[in-house]
């Protein structure tokens, strides 16, 4: 199994994601690797850490996402692994709740996002987000 974390999905992905059909509530797991430093897009000098930049972010989309009717499930730091190995632990999880696909696309491409994403992509080394359902059932 390949990790590899972005900022962004490349186009077929997002396209594939966004194309899928409406099935109702999911749970977005993100898990976070932030940058030493905060780095603004626009090159502004910044004292904060990543950690830091993305906090101010994630203050914000909290907001966002109570405001189309989904929650914060929880967040919190990455202190160790268990089972399995990685190159490189993330620094945090966060579990937030939709109540529908086209909720979260509507939340992420409002103007209110984008005037928070700076911040984001200033703290932001890489993420994974991982769409869940629940009701886990075997195979």
């Amino acid at each position: 199994m390949q990790v590899k974390n972005a900022v962004y999905p490349p186009g077929h992905q997002a396209m594939a994601f966004f194309g899928a059909p409406e099935d109702g509530p999911f749970v977005m797991v993100n898990l976070l690797k932030f940058k030493d430093k905060a780095e603004y897009p626009d090159g502004s000098p910044s004292d904060l850490t990543g950690r830091q930049a993305y906090a101010l972010y994630g203050a914000e989309v909290s907001k966002l996402v109570e405001g189309l009717g989904g929650r914060i499930r929880f967040s919190g730091h990455v202190t160790s692994i268990l089972l399995g190995e990685v190159e490189e632990l993330w620094d945090a999880v966060a579990l937030a709740e939709y109540p529908s696909l086209a909720a979260f696309q509507a939340m992420a491409m409002s103007p209110e996002m984008h005037a928070i994403e700076h911040h984001r992509m200033a703290g932001l080394a890489g993420q994974l987000n991982i769409r869940t359902k629940e009701g886990f059932q075997a195979p």
